[in-house]
């Protein structure tokens, strides 16, 4: 890995990371909300930004590219639903993973690899409210889907039957969904009565 890279990665993940922190830290600074959530407006669209200026895109490319980011999280939660123990910032950042592959000049099928790698590896994290280690889940999700844009920029890719991954992107997106709206609706419960 070159060092250009491993510092766009560490910015990426930092800077959805810190504003992440300073929401939960109490700062009043507005943010641009996704699927209702500014902790998940950072997620989609800081470490977007932090690629763009490292890749050099043109204005436009970057706002295609946050509006791509944003469209997925948005796709994905749709599945979902509003209130979930599934944490949200990893749709988030499966949509920034997914616009960067897209500015990084990766195709179609490494945009969907990207997707499912993303969701292969962190799709089971647990929301258990806002606070302080949003922050910390933010890192991990960025992480992964940097993690998923460098595996996929090399053709590789989680296969059907890896766990959850199905033998589409499609199919894969509506199996997370139904396991974070139906499979973790008593997850939800439980999370409540724990922190209660």
């Amino acid at each position: 890995q070159a060092a250009g890279d491993a510092a766009v990665e560490g910015a990426a993940k930092a800077a959805a990371a810190a504003g992440s922190d300073a929401r939960m830290g109490g700062s009043e600074l507005p943010v641009v909300i996704n699927s209702w959530s500014g902790n998940q407006g950072m997620a989609v669209s800081l470490p977007v930004i932090e690629y763009a200026r490292e890749l050099g895109v043109s204005r436009e490319t970057l706002y295609r590219a946050l509006l791509m980011s944003n469209l997925l999280a948005i796709y994905q939660k749709a599945g979902i639903g509003k209130l979930s123990a599934y944490c949200g910032a990893v749709s988030a950042a499966c949509g920034s993973g997914a616009a960067i592959t897209w500015m990084s000049g990766g195709n179609f099928q490494q945009i969907a690899d990207t997707i499912t790698n993303t969701l292969a590896n962190v799709s089971g994290m647990v929301c258990d409210g806002a606070k302080g280690s949003c922050a910390a889940k933010i890192a991990t999700s960025v992480d992964a889907a940097i993690m998923a844009h460098d595996l996929a920029m090399q053709s590789k890719a989680f296969q059907p039957g890896d766990g959850i991954v199905k033998p589409t992107v499609e199919e894969t997106i509506r199996g997370v969904g139904r396991m974070a709206r139906d499979g973790m609706r008593q997850t939800d419960i439980e999370v409540l009565h724990i922190m209660i």
